[in-house]
């Protein structure tokens, strides 16, 4: 079958991650960013529990977010390399937007976590796409930030919640290079009895 959607194919296929500090201004206005976020809700969400969230960080707001969280990075870290420190240290600020999703997932009658979980990760790959159809580079990290306790509760992580990510999103400086992929033959079984 080839009818339905190839430029949705043609997206999918073309997606590439690019580093975040080969990102540059602008980032996505505030109607991209409200498409995003839609694009990024629109996910399988067994029992409609909605469980994920999303924090931007944006605008002035980001040089504020790297000084509260520089002498965490310092403590944890402190034989650190100068350039990998400066690097950290301005994370949020050399990035025009950071979206944070958030999974919410809470113990629940019918539905495991996670499923819930799951459905956090797909609401961060569909941020993602929706970045790249929109022409933006996107790149989804965890590191430190998102499992140190104190670091998580600065960027606004509440009890019982985990980072499913932080997207990073921008304007690409570089083209996108694709790297190997695994070949179907690695990756594919077929069943039988």
């Amino acid at each position: 079958m080839t009818t339905g959607y190839p430029q949705a194919l043609a997206l999918l296929e073309t997606r590439r991650t690019i580093a975040n500090f080969q990102m540059a201004e602008p980032g996505p206005s505030e109607d991209e960013i409200r498409r995003i976020i839609a694009a990024a809700a629109r996910v399988p969400d067994h029992g409609k529990l909605t469980p994920w969230r999303f924090v931007l960080y944006r605008g002035p707001a980001r040089a504020d977010l790297d000084a509260r969280l520089a002498p965490l990075y310092r403590a944890k870290f402190p034989g650190v390399p100068a350039e990998k420190a400066a690097l950290e240290e301005t994370r949020f600020s050399r990035v025009p937007l950071t979206i944070g999703v958030i999974s919410t997932a809470t113990e629940h009658v019918k539905i495991p976590i996670w499923e819930q979980q799951l459905s956090a990760g797909a609401a961060t790959m569909n941020l993602m796409l929706a970045a790249h159809a929109l022409g933006y580079a996107a790149q989804w990290l965890t590191g430190w930030l998102c499992y140190d306790p104190d670091a998580a509760a600065i960027l606004g992580l509440r009890a019982g919640e985990r980072f499913a990510g932080l997207v990073c999103i921008g304007t690409p400086t570089v083209p996108p290079v694709d790297r190997p992929r695994p070949a179907f033959e690695t990756i594919v079984t077929e069943w039988s009895a």
